[in-house]
């Protein structure tokens, strides 16, 4: 069956594990004002370009942009399981052949290829036709997590008169903005068959179903004083219903199974009626809370990308798309003696330490079978680890963007601004993995195509967060430099990033795959 043909549906569960996608509900997009719709040849279907404001009409973007392609990708993926499904179907319809970690792998110079693992996690590569055993990967890693409220083994509680839902923090979240937002559920369930067989199906709950209200004012008199301080155990809990009188035995009787029940049945009707199946049928389910409002243009220009989880899944489709892009043409590889990849991990948020994490050796793994299988069993003395010193990474995530109102919070030489170009960050103290070899190998890279970037360096009075770049550095060996998007803020429900940054991004990325091997022959440090 050719790739075009081949339905979201039927893509999505080609996998060994059968995977589901709740499609789109049109009925939930028409009510959201004012809508562009503009056809991409690729995907061969229609993007969704959402405008904020009603009083600004939508604009058709420039040709070349990805941001359509990316407001798309962001609402189709409220979780990592529906963005690391999603990034499988893209490339399925690209042409890339599916993998299995499980099975004996058969690869071919010119060849494009990708895996998947936990359906959080996913990495795909293409290699160049000249490629031969001991030559490098040039790698673009980010992470498809982001800070989210993710429901608790046992979620069914009640207080007064209300159904509540138990959740747990995952990340360093900005909780406060959760507060008083349209929220609902998604995530992924397991489900008996028919035949007693247990499908892996993803679920999308898109009406509003919870709400984490914020205290009144008057019971609260001193909150714009002393800050809003809420307690994550106790007053983040979101309200999902109101119970039902206590009158007949018949309801009493519900109401003590209810009160029983790992999860309230009315949210396990909810999910059942969503997938089709007996309540009965569910046997274990893993879901977030997600924000319902959905991403969009914004600012007076439509300039900004209003969203939830641009941290980091912008990141994550740029190197998607510049992947994917990069070797569209068949001729794209002819002359590349090196492996094209994207490492998509899960867990950044909580530090990386997962069978699907950064942490964990799957890209290394990729590398060494990917070198022994092109090398039919002809392997010599160290070519997997001439491979890494060959080897280039480009750790993606998002930027800290000077925000104008606290200007004080940014170094005062290094204050990445919107619509600048990606930032490339430093620390002496390695919370970031660039050195000043990798800053410049990838810096010549922008100046090939005058793609601009910018410096970051977080004030020595201030702590450093941190990314993937040091892990997969440390634990493989191969260079690295640390950048990203600028945006405002972020680990907020709703995120703010520039369009323009996007473009820039991926056509920085797709420079990397086609320029960098010729860089780096102008540079040797032993």
């Amino acid at each position: 069956m050719a790739a075009a043909s081949i339905s979201r549906l039927q893509i999505l569960s080609s996998s060994p594990s059968p995977i589901k996608i709740i499609k789109r509900s049109s009925a939930f997009l028409s009510k959201i004002p004012p809508i562009h719709n503009h056809y991409h040849h690729r995907s061969r279907k229609f993007h969704t370009t959402l405008c904020c404001s009603t009083s600004t009409p939508s604009r058709i973007l420039e040709n070349g942009s990805i941001v359509g392609d990316l407001l798309d990708y962001l609402n189709e993926s409220w979780t990592q399981f529906h963005a690391t499904a999603e990034a499988k179907r893209q490339l399925i319809d690209a042409g890339f052949d599916l993998l299995n970690e499980n099975e004996e792998w058969e690869l071919k110079p010119g060849g494009r290829y990708f895996f998947t693992r936990n359906m959080s996690c996913l990495v795909a590569f293409a290699i160049g036709e000249k490629y031969s055993v001991g030559n490098g990967f040039h790698v673009i890693a980010a992470h498809t997590d982001s800070p989210c409220l993710k429901l608790k083994p046992r979620s069914a509680s009640s207080k007064s008169s209300y159904l509540m839902v138990n959740v747990q923090t995952y990340g360093g979240g900005l909780w406060h903005t959760w507060f008083d937002r349209d929220l609902s559920v998604a995530g992924r369930v397991i489900v008996r068959g028919s035949d007693g067989s247990f499908l892996h199906k993803l679920v999308k709950i898109k009406r509003p179903l919870l709400r984490i209200p914020t205290l009144a004012i008057h019971l609260d008199r001193t909150v714009n004083k002393d800050g809003f301080k809420p307690n994550l155990e106790t007053h983040l809990i979101p309200l999902l219903a109101t119970k039902s009188e206590e009158g007949s035995s018949e309801t009493k009787e519900k109401n003590t199974e209810s009160s029983k029940a790992v999860h309230h049945p009315l949210l396990m009707q909810v999910l059942s009626d969503e997938l089709s199946c007996s309540i009965d049928d569910i046997v274990s389910i893993e879901l977030n809370v997600c924000d319902t409002q959905p991403s969009c243009l914004g600012g007076g220009n439509n300039e900004f990308i209003f969203s939830g989880r641009l941290d980091n899944l912008a990141s994550s489709y740029c190197a998607l798309r510049a992947l994917i892009d990069s070797c569209e043409s068949s001729s794209d590889l002819s002359n590349d003696t090196a492996v094209r990849m994207i490492a998509l991990f899960d867990n950044e948020e909580v530090g990386s330490g997962s069978v699907q994490g950064a942490g964990a050796p799957t890209m290394f793994q990729a590398m060494k079978r990917i070198a022994v299988c092109l090398a039919r069993n002809n392997v010599n003395e160290g070519a997997i680890e001439r491979a890494i010193r060959q080897s280039f990474l480009v750790s993606a995530d998002m930027a800290h963007g000077v925000h104008p109102n606290f200007m004080e919070k940014h170094e005062e030489h290094h204050r990445p601004e919107m619509q600048k170009g990606l930032v490339i960050k430093h620390n002496a103290n390695q919370r970031y993995a660039t050195s000043g070899v990798t800053a410049f190998l990838f810096k010549e890279v922008g100046k090939i195509h005058n793609l601009p970037s910018q410096e970051f360096v977080v004030r020595n009075d201030m702590g450093c967060g941190s990314t993937i770049g040091p892990i997969l550095a440390s634990g493989t060996g191969i260079r690295t430099v640390d950048c990203g998007i600028p945006q405002l803020s972020m680990h907020s429900v709703r995120e703010i990033c520039a369009k323009e940054d996007v473009d820039i991004a991926y056509k920085y990325f797709k420079a990397f795959y086609q320029n960098f091997s010729s860089i780096d022959k102008k540079l040797e440090v032993d």
